[in-house]
């Protein structure tokens, strides 16, 4: 495994993309890397490509640096990209075009359905995150507070706050190698993780009372249209979590919560406790992700259509 310095030897303009509808772990490894190169490496324009993101990260240095689009001819102007916690092509958020046209890709990830081709790649599917595969590429003596905090932001996200099975004994020792640089650790969590807008509460309220139990009361689905979105003034970007919620009840090994986008697109977001390998499901619509928590976006079906189809998929796994 190489330094991150390998990979930028002779560079002097580099895109960092992230990918479409940004999570913690997103945010934090694309945050965190420019914030790192701002820091060791000013010599060189670094600028980072990613959708809009909740009021939520206002706190993040450079926050408001971000391109949440991709200018024509902007692809012309960088010699290296460096694609950060994208599972997929199709995951390229706003950065699309520079994707197509630079010369040179490293992608650091770790979905283990991630076996796209790049000029450099870096995947651990036993990382907990993007945030800890990236830590491993930098140097701890050059990590200032700020990427610190960013990089222990994804992590925490990526892992519920160190409760899912991604959670390995290294996780916990890169993270605390991130709170020696004396980051606020309470504020992060409370404040990206927990804290949520009245909006999103009513939202989470919603979708609980409007949740369908099936196989069992194995398998708990949560539905959001686009009007619900609109009448509870809730943006696309401030759903992350509800997934998570709905898994929490008891009885329940599979959640999954489908939402219209204003594209007319059905995304859907799946967890799992134990026993459910979500990424195979959810690779049959295009998809992909973890063992426990995986997505894809599927088109011109129901929400109803879409629940009776992955019903046996489930079905099928449980009973092996």
């Amino acid at each position: 495994m190489n330094n991150i310095g390998y990979y930028l030897n002779g560079k002097k303009k580099v895109a960092i993309a992230g990918h479409v509808t940004p999570d913690g772990d997103c945010i934090g490894s694309c945050m965190g890397l420019w914030i790192y190169l701002q820091d060791n490496y000013p010599e060189i324009e670094a600028d980072v490509y990613m959708a809009k993101v909740s009021p939520i990260y206002d706190f993040i240095y450079g926050i408001d640096k971000i391109h949440d689009y991709c200018s024509e001819g902007d692809q012309k102007k960088y010699d290296l990209m460096i694609a950060l916690d994208i599972s997929s092509y199709d995951r390229i958020g706003v950065a699309r075009g520079i994707f197509d046209e630079v010369p040179e890709v490293l992608c650091i990830d770790h979905h283990k359905t991630n076996n796209g081709t790049y000029t450099y790649f870096y995947n651990d599917p036993d990382a907990s995150s993007t945030c800890e595969a990236l830590y491993r590429h930098l140097e701890y003596e050059k990590i200032s507070k700020q990427c610190a905090e960013v990089l222990y932001m994804g992590i925490v996200h990526d892992t519920g706050v160190f409760r899912y099975s991604s959670t390995s004994p290294e996780t916990m020792r890169v993270a605390a190698k991130l709170m020696e640089k004396g980051i606020d650790v309470a504020k992060i969590i409370d404040e990206t993780f927990y804290q949520k807008t009245y909006a999103q509460q009513r939202l989470q309220g919603y979708v609980m009372v409007n949740s369908s139990l099936y196989l069992d009361g194995k398998f708990i689905v949560g539905r959001i249209t686009r009007e619900d979105r609109k009448k509870i003034g809730v943006k696309t970007n401030e759903i992350e979590g509800i997934v998570s919620v709905l898994r929490d009840t008891i009885g329940v090994e599979v959640s999954m919560l489908m939402h219209e986008l204003d594209t007319g697109e059905i995304k859907i977001s799946m967890r799992s406790k134990a026993l459910v390998d979500v990424s195979k499901i959810c690779m049959q619509f295009g998809g992909g992700g973890h063992v426990r928590a995986s997505g894809c976006k599927i088109s011109g079906k129901s929400m109803d259509d879409i629940t009776e189809e992955i019903i046996p998929m489930i079905r099928e796994q449980l009973e092996a």
